[in-house]
């Protein structure tokens, strides 16, 4: 349910203005919208401070393994200092790896030249002994001047490494190369020797966990600062007074007023306009709330105004993810890697709604995998006589007509929840008119698709629905104006309708695709293992074992698209809900350690 709201604004002199925001924020109710674009000093340091505190955390994360003996409070005198130290040795760590990819290039290359000083050539050169390095094609040694001297060091390929000696600075037509800075041994040396330095940085960087807890206690207070002068500087100034304008849920309004009293503001609060830019608060129940993970992943927030669909997103995803999945055990591989998720990391968790979220979820899996006689494939229980318990929905026919009904049934829920709201108005009308069309559409998909005849009721439905959108999508004294705007309506979404109904027939034809492929596997595994021999054994398991596991890990990717969709797309486009809001985030004052 989404939570109603109050627009507030609350007059406060220039010289209360900090003390008055302390308060506002220990209240912690006030959804505080800018009315100007915050900026300044104290800002800019914030930022910065922030920005290195992050690096830092990020260079950290990656530093080694966390021991919780490292997580004391250490109480460093100066943490930008630390956060520089811990950057600039996270800096010369990558500038030593990145060296070395050089310099085993270079020994790469040198390698088959030998070992060699190069500072030693140049001497030679300056004393009038030219010695140049050259990789020339083995077919043309014979045509260079018989003036030089040549000496072949090594072959690599059709290529020949060569040095060209001679008295004066003679060139030929190959491209010399340019000479190394330092030895071939100077070079494994230096590598030798920066991995010892990396090693030693690391173990450094592994040292500084002692901060860690540090530094998420000052990032946690600079975050709340940040808070507070963004709303400071964000008010609205008129001379003397400044003024915050905000939202506040309903049930706050009272302790808002109480402490606007206590403190002297000037307040006003009015209900939100169509033109104001509300948060959105959800409450619900446990068992709703437990869709939120989902909502929170595909970052979905619907606004003020529209309808919080939770009670019937995760009644619906369930059923979805249940027939998309489609096997009992699948259903319990995700159970067990749940509950060992859980166990492993759940202590550490804030919000376990994700974990029941996916209890449920097996659940689905498991029952409609029973429903259907489908555990690691359906094929090998029906061959050892095993049936499912409801043979019918093995029936690709009932299973299709199934889904439409399901489509229709879903959709006609988003129209009748559209009509209870806008009851007693006539315009509720025109969404059973809706109801109307959608079931008509339900019995021509079955029509069109299964050949089912269709009957005389269906024609009824058309001409209901039909007649309801078109006088009550708009009702006006006008009769024309009325006609116009349902006919505008009808010729927009009637075809909508029926492609929508049959949409939801991707949940017969994913489902139907993920059995397909554990069948193929098993029955590839079967073949395999007719030769009886250890080794076809082992390949046929494998066989099995891989297959299954590409169909668990494609599973909930298919339920993603599919199954959000239908919900996100398919129910909201109908429940008129376009996900258009935003949070509602209070201003609130956290207590500093």
């Amino acid at each position: 349910m989404i939570v109603k709201m109050k627009k507030v604004f609350l007059l406060i002199q220039k010289s209360q203005a900090r003390n008055a925001l302390d308060n506002l924020g220990v209240l912690g109710a006030m959804h505080v919208e800018n009315q100007r674009i915050p900026s300044g000093c104290e800002l800019n340091e914030i930022s910065e401070k922030l920005g290195l505190i992050e690096q830092a955390r990020s260079i950290l994360s990656a530093a080694g393994e966390k021991h919780p003996a490292k997580y004391i409070i250490h109480k460093s005198g100066d943490l930008q200092n630390v956060c520089r130290h811990i950057i600039d040795l996270q800096k010369r760590y990558d500038q030593l790896r990145e060296y070395s990819v050089t310099l085993n290039g270079w020994i790469d290359f040198w390698e088959s030249w030998g070992d060699f000083d190069p500072a030693q050539i140049k001497t030679m050169r300056e004393k009038g002994v030219f010695i140049k390095f050259y990789q020339i094609p083995k077919d043309k040694l014979k045509s260079l001047p018989q003036s030089i001297v040549l000496r072949e060091i090594s072959t690599q390929g059709s290529l020949i490494n060569c040095l060209v000696i001679a008295e004066e600075n003679t060139d030929i037509d190959f491209k010399e190369l340019e000479l190394p800075k330092i030895s071939l041994s100077g070079m494994k040396n230096r590598l030798s020797e920066d991995a010892k330095i990396m090693v030693n940085i690391r173990e450094e960087l592994s040292e500084q966990l002692i901060y860690n807890a540090d530094l998420i206690s000052a990032e946690e207070a600079l975050l709340n600062q940040r808070e507070f002068y963004s709303v400071l500087n964000g008010m609205g100034q008129a001379e003397e007074i400044w003024y915050v304008k905000g939202y506040i849920p309903v049930e706050s309004e009272d302790l808002l007023l109480k402490l606007a009293r206590q403190s002297g503001w000037g307040i006003l609060t009015l209900e939100p306009d169509e033109n104001d830019l509300v948060p959105t608060l959800v409450r619900n129940p446990g068992w709703i709330r437990l869709i939120k993970p989902v909502l929170k992943l595909l970052e979905l927030v619907p606004g003020y105004r529209e309808l919080d669909i939770s009670p019937l997103f995760i009644i619906f995803f369930s059923i979805f993810f249940g027939m998309l999945i489609g096997d009992a055990g699948y259903g319990a591989v995700y159970f067990l890697l749940n509950l060992w998720v859980q166990k492993k990391i759940g202590d550490k968790v804030k919000d376990k709604s994700v974990f029941f979220l996916f209890y449920i979820l097996s659940f689905c899996a498991i029952i409609w995998g029973l429903l259907t006689g489908t555990f690691f494939g359906q094929a090998w229980l029906s061959n050892i006589g095993i049936k499912p318990i409801v043979p019918l929905l093995t029936n690709a026919t009932f299973v299709q007509a199934l889904c439409f009904f399901i489509g229709a049934l879903h959709l006609s829920l988003a129209h009748g929840w559209r009509a209870m709201l806008k009851a007693p108005a006539l315009s509720a009308l025109a969404d059973i008119g809706w109801i109307s069309v959608i079931w008509a559409v339900f019995f021509l998909a079955k029509t069109l698709l299964l050949g089912d005849p269709f009957p005389l009721s269906g024609k009824w439905l058309i001409l209901t629905g039909l007649v309801l959108v078109l006088f009550f999508t708009n009702p006006q004294r006008n009769i024309l104006k009325t006609i116009g705007a349902g006919l505008g309506t009808l010729a927009l979404s009637l075809v909508n309708n029926f492609t929508d109904v049959v949409s939801y027939i991707r949940l017969f034809a994913v489902g139907l695709a993920g059995v397909a492929i554990a069948d193929a596997f098993n029955s590839m595994a079967a073949g395999i293992v007719k030769k009886g021999d250890i080794l076809t054994i082992v390949v046929a398991a494998l066989v099995v074992i891989c297959g299954h596991v590409l169909n668990i890990i494609l599973g909930p990717m298919s339920v993603l698209v599919h199954g959000v969709r239908l919900n996100v797309l398919e129910f909201c486009s109908h429940a008129n809900v376009s996900w258009g809001g935003f949070a509602y985030k209070p201003f609130m004052k956290k207590k500093e350690n």
